[in-house]
Formats: C-alpha cells, sequence, structure tokens
C-alpha cells in the first residue's frame, strides 16, 4: 500500500464523512427550528438524496474525463461555499427552508462528484493486492465519522449555537480540498483517450457494466437486496418503538450497536475474505441477510435484535467492501468512473423503491410483514446468485477500455468483458 497518498485520500474521506454526518443531523434540526410540518421537514432528505438519482451517471463520465484531484478539490470547494453562506445567514437570523433546501441539494451533487472521483482514486492510491484493506479502512472510518462522532457533536453544536455546525462543516472541507489537491497529479490524471459526447460515453459504461456477467450479477444482487432492506430500515424506528418496546434512548442505542456492526465488518472484511475467499464470503452474506430477517420477523427481544442488526452490518460492510474491490479491479481504468455510478445508480434506485415499500406493506399488512418479505426475497436473491458467486476472483483490470461501437464488430467482441 502507498501510505502517504493513500493516507491524504483516507483523511479526506474521513473528514468529509463527519462533516456530511454533521450536516445531516444540524439540518433536520434547523428545519424543525422553521417548520412543524413533517412533509416540509421530509423534503430537506428529498433535496439531499435527489442528486444520487439525477447526477449518479453522468458524474461518473464527469470523472473519467477530468483531474481527479481538482474535482474532489472543487466539490470540496462548493461545500465550503453554500455550508459557510448558510452558516453566515443563520447567524444573522435570515435562515429559511428554500435556503436550507438548496444548500442540501448544492451539497448533496458536491457529494456525488467526490464519493465516485474517490472511489476512482483509490486503486492508483495502493498496490493490486492491498484493495480490500483500503476499502475496509474506507467504510470502517465513513461509519464511525458519519454514525458514531457526528451525530453527538452535530446536535452539540446546533445546541450551542444554530450557525456553529455548518460553520465547523465549512471549515472542514477547506482541510479536505487542501488534501486532495496534495495528492500525486499521477493518481488523479484522467486515462488518455478520445472523448466521447456524454450520453454516448455514460451508455458505454453501462453497456460494460451489463455485459460483464459478475459484476452484472452483483449489481443485480446489491440493488435487490437494497430493496428488502431499505424496507425494514424505512420502519426501524417503529419496529424498535412498538415491537421491541424501546424509547428514543434505546432507539440511539440500537443504531450505535448497528453502527458498531459496520466499523467491524470494515476492519474484518479482508481478514475474512482472506480466510474464506471472496465468493464463499459473498455466499455467506446472503445466508447471513435471509437469517436476520427472519429472525427480525420473529423476535421481540432487544438483545436478539441489536445482535442480529449489528453481525448484519458487518455483512453489509462486508459485502461493500468486496465488491467494491472488485469493481475497482476489474473495470478498465479509464471507464472505472462510468462503471461505478452506473452500478451506485442500480443500487441507490433500489434503496429509494425500498424505503417506498417497506412503509406501504407495513401500512397494509402490519409491521413485521417487511421482514417477512425481506426473508422471501432474501432467499430468492441467494438461489439467483449463489451459482455466479462460486468463482470470484479478483483479476487484473483491462489496460483500456472496450472499442467504440464504431470500430468493426469483430474487434468489438475481441474487446468485451469475458463471462466469469
Amino acid at each position: 500500500m502507498k501510505h502517504s497518498e493513500f493516507g491524504k485520500l483516507w483523511g479526506a474521506d474521513t473528514i468529509s464523512s463527519v462533516g456530511d454526518g454533521i450536516t445531516l443531523v444540524a439540518g433536520p434540526l434547523l428545519a424543525a427550528a422553521l417548520t412543524r410540518d413533517p412533509v416540509l421537514i421530509a423534503g430537506l432528505m428529498v433535496a439531499e438524496r435527489l442528486p444520487w438519482v439525477l447526477l449518479t451517471l453522468p458524474s461518473g463520465a464527469v470523472v473519467d474525463r477530468v483531474d481527479k484531484r481538482r474535482l474532489m478539490a472543487f466539490a470540496a470547494v462548493l461545500r465550503v461555499a453554500v455550508l459557510g453562506l448558510l452558516g453566515a445567514l443563520v447567524a444573522l437570523g435570515h435562515a429559511a427552508l428554500p435556503l436550507l433546501y438548496g444548500v442540501f441539494l448544492l451539497a448533496g451533487c458536491a457529494g456525488v462528484l467526490f464519493e465516485n472521483a474517490a472511489s476512482t482514486v483509490l486503486p492508483a492510491t495502493v498496490g493490486s493486492g492491498s484493495l480490500e484493506r483500503a476499502n475496509g479502512r474506507l467504510y470502517a472510518t465513513r461509519t464511525l465519522g458519519r454514525d458514531l462522532l457526528a451525530a453527538p457533536l452535530g446536535g452539540t453544536l446546533f445546541a450551542l449555537a444554530a450557525w456553529a455546525p455548518f460553520t465547523l462543516d465549512a471549515a472542514a472541507f477547506v482541510l479536505v480540498a487542501v488534501l486532495c489537491l496534495t495528492l500525486s497529479r499521477t493518481v488523479g490524471a484522467p486515462a488518455p483517450g478520445t472523448r466521447r459526447p456524454l450520453p454516448a460515453a455514460v451508455s458505454e459504461g453501462i453497456r460494460w457494466l451489463l455485459h460483464h456477467s459478475l459484476l452484472r450479477n452483483l449489481g443485480i444482487s446489491t440493488t435487490v437486496s437494497n430493496i428488502f432492506l431499505s424496507g425494514i430500515l424505512a420502519i426501524l424506528v417503529l419496529y424498535a418503538q412498538e415491537r421491541l418496546g424501546l424509547g428514543s434512548v434505546g432507539y440511539g442505542l440500537l443504531l450505535t450497536t448497528i453502527a458498531a456492526g459496520g466499523i467491524a465488518g470494515g476492519l474484518l472484511a479482508p481478514r475474512i475474505a482472506a480466510l474464506l475467499g471472496s465468493g464463499r464470503t459473498l455466499r455467506a452474506g446472503l445466508i447471513i441477510e435471509t437469517l436476520s430477517q427472519l429472525a427480525l420477523a420473529l423476535t421481540t427481544n432487544v438483545i436478539v435484535a441489536g445482535a442480529v442488526l449489528a453481525v448484519l452490518s458487518l455483512h453489509l460492510t462486508v459485502w461493500s467492501t468486496l465488491t467494491a474491490s472488485l469493481r475497482q479491479s476489474l473495470a478498465p481504468p479509464d471507464m472505472l468512473g462510468r462503471i461505478h455510478s452506473a452500478y451506485r445508480f442500480l443500487s441507490t434506485a433500489g434503496m429509494l423503491l425500498g424505503a417506498a415499500l417497506g412503509g406501504i406493506v407495513a401500512n397494509s399488512f402490519g409491521l413485521t410483514a417487511p421482514f417477512w418479505l425481506g426473508t422471501a426475497g432474501a432467499t430468492a436473491l441467494t438461489l439467483f446468485a449463489w451459482r455466479p458467486l462460486s468463482d470470484v476472483r479478483a483479476r487484473r483490470p483491462p489496460t483500456r477500455s472496450p472499442e467504440p461501437p464504431q470500430r468493426t464488430a469483430r474487434r468489438d467482441r475481441s474487446r468485451r468483458p469475458q463471462s466469469r
């Protein structure tokens, strides 16, 4: 592992995660101080997540054709500007919901660009044999920063002064921008090649993903999994209150337990993969997912539910670590941004669909219905993905992307990724 380059990226990503977490706590608190309308408050989260639907695909094409260091720095500076403006206006007493929506929308756009670029830069900062370890560390510190450190910090700062969390977040992103710009130029340099029109470039990345049997099956599996997992997470607070009998403090502890499982998953992922192999680890994860949904549907015991959710969170982080490492290992370097963005678009769509489905199912058939549906869905997913995951091995990435469609059909087929 190239310690200095990865250390800069790791530091920038960790600070970004803490800053995002602080804002995601303080933003709803500010919205609640401005209105008590639940629809208007929920609209804040819609504004933050909307770019992940609208911008994810084109962002991949942008990442592949520009200097990734500068793009990450630009995303950080954009967040400095909008969060600093918000902090200043809140301090002057000019806070308003339209302003808050606009800030969260722009910060969300910056987050899409930063996350995609960071994922694409990572392979150049570590050796080919260190991707799982590097991804595991990134996922672990993202969870630690966003879910454990940022939540109490953001709430405390907002209680002291409503402008403080946004101003601190803006200051933190100044450091993020500096770290990104100090990365080696070779780390973030765009791959040589002819720039194609943006729609054609996006389409090329989607086609590559769909033609690669392993990454296609992993993308489908992740999307389907997200549908059923988001279905239970969407009603988790009601499950904790009505099924487990927890109050607000107990629910907070339950979320802490989930975060702890995610941190453990990020740290243990490379060791588990080395012990079992990536294919066996992913298949074992599908079994864990199925049994977790079943256990949560049956239990009313807080300790059992907490333990199950911690193990489930560990599995999800291990899954994310291994699948990210496989994408980075198998995708052509000059197409990694587009392939990652296509994969991320599918998984995000699954999350949004699942959140809506979970609420509808719980309202129509009872609070445990999403868990029973998730058990059935995870069982079907295990049967679907079991064979494709039987021989998962990271390989050296192609040195070139597939030939453009205008070349001869014979050459196109020769560049198409082989089924695995």
